[in-house]
Formats: structure tokens, C-alpha cells, sequence
């Protein structure tokens, strides 16, 4: 790896509570980094060091947090003072409940500009945006070839939570374009994350696995999706901060190609014996969903993704970057075991 680094450097992560960042922060603490995290609410600090010690760290001085908030200019110039790169993964979770799409959008695409404003100020060499395959695959014709990087999702079709974060990016390019000066930028737009939990904090796609596990769906939508393991994520958040050739792309995050549902609800059957008990592995009827969607709003977002192939491939990480990711079983297994070992079903 071409790499433009030494390790003692640090390295700010943004929303370091996150599932994400907590995986980004113990990678980078364990190839020698120093790292400074963000937290809307600093009584999260020991919270974030108990995932970190799940996780096999004892980060003590190597590891500082400071406050700072997305929706406010207050603290990122602190933030990002004395440090070489900066991991922006915080972002506004999906909302269920929300009157207007721009509560979801307007914090989403602020927030990158803050962090960017902040890092050209310092000087700081790269940010490694986190952005989400939600901002490839939306409002588009189904195709059976997979979506790469050059895809953009279209915003005219899109629920709210994947136009926020392809309008984020977007706003991250041209910021880069316009008036980044010497800062460079890279992405990382990970398929549904999964992989080992080190405690309450984690992804919503986690959720799936959680909803499978305790019997809390009664079958499998018809969705299809690719699955990514969260170190595998944040080996690539890695590898897209040193080296020099991520420069200026973006990076598809999958394990492998799309699966079905039904698929995912059958690899913890084979698996996990009497614990995958209550997992029912049937295909529901498409009208069922669409009936659901009518009260829940979550539910309704996955409506336009019915039978839709979401193939993605990774090939360009993988053979720019040398990145090498787990499969999409391991992924999603990993997940499962560490909710049923933490007690968090």
C-alpha cells in the first residue's frame, strides 16, 4: 500500500459512540494511531472504552474525546486541531417519525461541510467520509449487472434517509472541487453493515438479525441486499485514509454479491442451532409488506425495494486498495453470535 502516513499520527473519528467508528477507533488504536473522538454527549466516553475493551483494547491515553455536534459550528475547530486525517462516520440515523425529509437531509449535508470547513482550516491531509450504498442504488431501473461507483442514486426517487446521505456526499465532492484547497477526500459506501457488536450501539441493519433471532418477524420480505462486516468497513476506512491512490474515490464496502432475505434467515438456521429457534424462514407475500407500510414507516421505505435485485461489487477496493473482505455468512453469523453472547436480544 502506497502510503503517505506514519502511524503515530492522529486521527479524529466523528460520532465515536457509533458502531462504525468504535470498530474504526480500535483498528486504528491497534496500527498505532493516536485518536481523538467526537461524542454529542461526553457521558458516552465510558461506554465507548467498555465496546473498545469488548473489542480487545484498553485504549487509556491513546484515546480522547471532545464534545461536538453536527448541528452546531461550536468545537470542530478544536476538534480537528494538531491532526493529520479525519474519519467523518457520524450521521443522522433514520428517522421513523419525521414531518419534513429535511430533518433527515439539511444536519446529514451541514455536517459534512462543517467537518470539511473545519479540516482545510487545520490543514488536515484527508477525510474519510463515511456515505452508504444508500446513495448508488435508489430510483433506479432494476438491472442485473451490479451498481459500482460511478452510480448515483436519484434523489426524485428516494426515501429521505438515502437522499440524505446522497445529498451529503454530493455536497462533500463539490465542497472538494470548489473551495477544498489542499484537502483530499475519499468514500466509503458500505452495504448493510454487520459483524461483531460490542455492546448497545449498533448498526440499524443490525436490527434484521435481531428482529430474525426473536421471532419478531414473521417471515422474509422479498428484499435483496449485499452485507458487509463491519471490521471489514473499517479496514477499508483504513485504507482509504493512507493510501495514495484512494485519493479522490469512492469505494463500494460488500462482502460478496446480494443475497434475498430468505437466504439470511437460512444461514442462522444452519447455523446456530436451538438459538435460531424462533427464526422463520418463509418468503411473506408482497402484500403483506405493502399492508404493513400503511402504519409503519420504516416498513414503508422498504416498499420500492420489492423484488429489486441490489447487486453491488467491490472490485475496485479490492484490486486498488488490495482490500479483502469476509464473506457476507461470516458477516452476518459474526452479528448473530455477538447479540446472543452480550445478552442484547
Amino acid at each position: 500500500m502506497d502510503t503517505n502516513s506514519n502511524t503515530d499520527e492522529l486521527v479524529l473519528v466523528t460520532g465515536g459512540a457509533g458502531f462504525i467508528a468504535v470498530h474504526c477507533i480500535l483498528q486504528l488504536l491497534n496500527a498505532g494511531h493516536r485518536v481523538r473522538a467526537t461524542l454529542r454527549d461526553l457521558n458516552r466516553e465510558a461506554v465507548v472504552r467498555s465496546m473498545l475493551r469488548e473489542g480487545g483494547v484498553e485504549a487509556g491515553e491513546r484515546l480522547t474525546f471532545i464534545q461536538a455536534d453536527l448541528s452546531s459550528d461550536a468545537h470542530w475547530k478544536e476538534a480537528v486541531k494538531d491532526c493529520a486525517y479525519v474519519l467523518h462516520v457520524a450521521s443522522p440515523t433514520p428517522k421513523l417519525n419525521f414531518k419534513h425529509e429535511d430533518e433527515m437531509i439539511i444536519p446529514a449535508r451541514e455536517g459534512v461541510l462543517r467537518v470539511l470547513r473545519a479540516s482545510r482550516d487545520a490543514g488536515i491531509k484527508r477525510v474519510v467520509l463515511t456515505s452508504a450504498i444508500g446513495a448508488i442504488v435508489y430510483g433506479h431501473p432494476k438491472q442485473t449487472t451490479p451498481y459500482d461507483e460511478t452510480v448515483w442514486t436519484d434523489t426524485t426517487h428516494a426515501p429521505a434517509y438515502q437522499k440524505s446521505k446522497t445529498l451529503a456526499e454530493r455536497a462533500a465532492w463539490e465542497f472538494i472541487e470548489r473551495e477544498g484547497g489542499k484537502l483530499e477526500l475519499s468514500v466509503v459506501n458500505p452495504a448493510a453493515v454487520m459483524g461483531p457488536v460490542l455492546g448497545p450501539d449498533y448498526s440499524h441493519s443490525i436490527y434484521l438479525i435481531k428482529n430474525l433471532l426473536t421471532g419478531k418477524m414473521a417471515g422474509c420480505p422479498k428484499i435483496n441486499s449485499c452485507f458487509v462486516d463491519v471490521r471489514d468497513v473499517a479496514d477499508l476506512h483504513l485504507r482509504a485514509m493512507l493510501d495514495l491512490k484512494a485519493k479522490g474515490e469512492r469505494f463500494i464496502a460488500t462482502g460478496g454479491e446480494s443475497i434475498w432475505l430468505v437466504e439470511v434467515a437460512k444461514i442462522l438456521k444452519a447455523h446456530l442451532g436451538n438459538k435460531a429457534d424462533k427464526v422463520k424462514a418463509m418468503q411473506l407475500p408482497n402484500t403483506v409488506l405493502r399492508i404493513a407500510a400503511l402504519k409503519d414507516p420504516m416498513v414503508k421505505s422498504m416498499v420500492p425495494l420489492l423484488g429489486t435485485p441490489m447487486n453491488l461489487t467491490s472490485a475496485k477496493a479490492i484490486e486498488l486498495l488490495g482490500w479483502s473482505p469476509r464473506s457476507s455468512k461470516e458477516a452476518i453469523l459474526a452479528a448473530a453470535e455477538s447479540l446472543i453472547r452480550l445478552n442484547l436480544l
